[in-house]
């Protein structure tokens, strides 16, 4: 998913980067409403794990690569605002010190990566919490939907990009087979990954999954009262 230096013309590219650059400064003012003591280390976990698995990359097509996205995940753990702002500097040191992802293509990644995933996720994730039962339980489940679904639409949107600005020589039609395809199949595992890791959180530490908190925040508090104790007869003397 990485996007080279060169594939999208100067246009596409300076377009996206002032989306990113909008979304990235969204993101730091709405990020103080998520992160706190709790959150903060949390974030960071989560921008060191996304990083890692964003280094497995394998080739698509073109000088483009595929590999774990991380939107939705990051989105559930600690919020979408924080998330963005986890992407994207995952993406930032991945362009300068490891040249994945071309520098003129910062932009067009994190636009991308950094909000078309995280916002489909989030999105995702919101939409199935509200309409199925408010159940802690099936937060590690809807969060592992809401990542597959999320890798694959940004797979589209890459293609819509290159639909635009294309520059490489690789046909439309091709690019969205092998883009689509092979992103279907990394959904599968982004999915489970995701459920993995945040059904791991939630059986631990619920209260540290953001996703969770509006369930948790839900649930009515039971205060089950002992039954009143029959009067203690006193036998008088006759």
């Amino acid at each position: 998913m990485h996007v080279p230096d060169g594939f999208l013309d100067v246009s596409t590219s300076v377009a996206t980067g002032a989306v990113a650059v909008a979304g990235v400064s969204l993101a730091l003012r709405g990020a103080r409403r998520e992160l706190d003591d709790r959150a903060a280390p949390m974030a960071g976990l989560t921008a060191a794990f996304v990083f890692a698995t964003q280094m497995l990359n394998f080739p698509v097509g073109a000088g483009t690569s595929g590999h774990l996205l991380g939107g939705a995940l990051a989105a559930v753990l600690v919020g979408p605002w924080t998330a963005v702002l986890c992407l994207s500097v995952v993406l930032l040191v991945q362009s300068l010190l490891f040249a994945d992802g071309g520098i003129t293509a910062l932009g067009t990644n994190i636009t991308l990566m950094g909000l078309v995933g995280v916002v489909v996720g989030w999105l995702v994730f919101r939409g199935l919490q509200r309409l199925l039962p408010k159940r802690v339980g099936l937060v590690p489940a809807i969060a592992a939907v809401a990542a597959f679904v999320s890798v694959p639409v940004t797979a589209l949107a890459f293609v819509g990009l290159y639909a635009v600005g294309g520059q490489a020589p690789v046909p439309l039609d091709t690019l969205a087979v092998a883009m689509l395809g092979w992103h279907s199949v990394i959904g599968v595992g982004e999915a489970a990954i995701t459920g993995l890791v945040v059904g791991s959180v939630v059986s631990v530490r619920p209260d540290l999954v953001h996703g969770a908190r509006r369930v948790l925040a839900a649930r009515t508090l039971e205060v089950r009262t002992a039954p009143e104790s029959a009067p203690a007869r006193v036998d008088g003397a006759a």
